[in-house]
């Protein structure tokens, strides 16, 4: 019987063999990976990963779509994971490990700062999202679209925009075009070098009203000698200002208040 897609979980079924087939290439798996796939529903993106992986951990919230899994042809190479994503606990998976999946585009941006609490345990990640936001994580400063989501995910991950995927290649389609995003986690050492609460903070502050200067922002938050061991003119405006320079804000504070 086919599976009628659930609006509440945002289920777009990616069914285009050539997208699917191109997402494999771009993720180069090895048999000696462990990977996690995040929201596998039919399996499309399952049965090509399983070409390569002997077996792999699946995430799905969906207990009629986690029961056909358990019943598929692919039952016993796969470990099932029943449950809300961002309930489930990574650290029952043995580290390190490589993270996939065509993301519900109503919960993206949740799932992507959980698994930063991750990043130590992390090869990289590889997922579908809505375009918008894939745009908005790796626009540059000064971009329209450079914003609090782009410095927050900026200052732990490098990331490529690697390809888009129009919504006539899911079941059923999305009303918005999707795209492919590659996310490695810096290294431990630029990742552990930044106070995150002050960070979180200070862009939080600044993009509050993204047209007004930085003066006004960051009046009482951020003071005038940390964004100038910066290089940050306060006159400047939040989208003016690098993801390295924002951490370079909140390293000065938690060094010097």
């Amino acid at each position: 019987m086919k599976h009628q897609a659930r609006k509440r979980f945002g289920q777009h079924f990616l069914t285009d063999q050539t997208v699917l087939a191109d997402f494999l290439g771009d993720l180069r798996p090895k048999p000696t990976d462990t990977v996690v796939e995040i929201g596998p529903g039919l399996g499309a993106l399952t049965v090509w990963l399983l070409k390569v992986l002997p077996t792999l951990h699946v995430v799905e919230i969906d207990r009629d779509l986690a029961q056909r899994l358990r019943t598929g042809p692919w039952k016993d190479r796969l470990t099932i994971h029943e449950v809300d994503v961002l309930k489930f606990n990574f650290h029952d998976i043995q580290a390190p490990f490589r993270v996939v999946g065509n993301l519900p585009y109503n919960i993206s941006s949740p799932i992507l700062f959980a698994l930063l609490e991750h990043a130590d345990r992390i090869i990289d990640q590889q997922f579908m999202l809505q375009k918008e936001v894939i745009d908005r994580m790796v626009a540059m400063p000064k971009a329209s679209d450079y914003g609090r989501l782009s410095v927050m995910l900026q200052a732990y991950y490098d990331m490529a925009h690697l390809f888009d995927v129009p919504p006539e290649c899911f079941d059923p389609p999305p009303r918005v075009m999707s795209a492919i995003v590659r996310m490695v986690p810096k290294s431990k050492t630029e990742r552990n070098a930044i106070p995150s609460d002050i960070f979180s903070r200070i862009v939080s502050a600044a993009f509050s009203q993204r047209r007004k200067m930085l003066r006004n922002t960051w009046a009482g938050v951020v003071p005038v000698e940390a964004a100038a061991a910066a290089g940050i003119t306060l006159t400047a405006r939040a989208e003016e200002i690098s993801a390295a320079q924002y951490v370079q804000v909140a390293q000065w504070m938690a060094t010097h208040l």
